[in-house]
């Protein structure tokens, strides 16, 4: 066997496609329990989600600016899950990447980590021709100083990683305003389609995505499209 095709069975892919933040998760913690007992290789989940409000372990209500009965009525989640990091939006348009890796086989090093899922988002818009940059102190990626294009939180249990990254791809801008984006007053957030002023391709994206996580991460995968939740068994 080649190196190339021994390192391509070390991942999997599931595309869960549009999926409700509740599920995601569901099958993250599922896959976690099976990645602790050997029974999966390390996976990577992508998604979009539908509108939804997620507030980190140690995230503030303060940081949304409206009111939760608000959000109810317009059918908008608030979800408190234990994730690093405060408060964010997830929504169609936006692409979710969660590692279920056992980090015994990379570093055992959180910090350097998190500095990888940057360096994967990083990469991603700079295959777009889009500079970006991280900030000191203040974990995400961003195009500018005070402005965020792709947000980390992460979870981890005896080594094997859940959550991870999210970047703006389409996402409608609009619902960043109603909360401090990860709890800094001044963020602004914007998106790749917003940066090179058109529409991008979706399809395109999540390849390019993966394939900046890969060149981070130095691993090669097989796609499991379109994936029924009732096949998570498979992996």
């Amino acid at each position: 066997m080649t190196e190339a095709a021994r390192q391509k069975e070390l991942f999997n892919i599931i595309d869960a496609g549009m999926i409700e933040y509740s599920k995601a998760y569901g099958l993250q913690r599922e896959l976690v329990w099976k990645r602790k007992l050997g029974l999966i290789r390390d996976t990577i989940i992508l998604a979009e989600h539908k509108p939804v409000f997620t507030i980190g372990r140690r995230g503030s209500k303060s940081n949304l600016l409206v009111r939760e009965g608000w959000l109810k009525d317009r059918g908008l989640e608030l979800v408190r899950t234990d994730r690093g990091g405060d408060i964010t939006f997830h929504g169609p348009g936006q692409l979710v990447l969660y590692p279920v890796i056992d980090l015994a086989g990379f570093e055992k090093d959180l910090h350097l980590y998190i500095r990888n899922l940057e360096g994967v988002i990083i990469g991603f818009l700079l295959s777009y021709g889009v500079s970006s940059m991280r900030i000191s102190g203040a974990t995400g990626v961003w195009i500018e100083s005070d402005t965020k294009i792709g947000s980390i939180g992460i979870g981890v249990t005896r080594w094997v990683t859940y959550h991870g990254l999210s970047v703006n791809v389409n996402t409608p801008l609009e619902y960043y305003d109603m909360i401090n984006s990860c709890g800094l007053e001044s963020c602004k957030m914007t998106s790749l389609s917003s940066v090179l002023e058109n529409y991008v391709n979706i399809l395109e994206a999540k390849e390019r995505l993966i394939q900046s996580f890969f060149e981070i991460f130095k691993r090669y995968g097989t796609t499991i499209s379109s994936m029924d939740k009732k096949e998570a068994h498979l992996l």
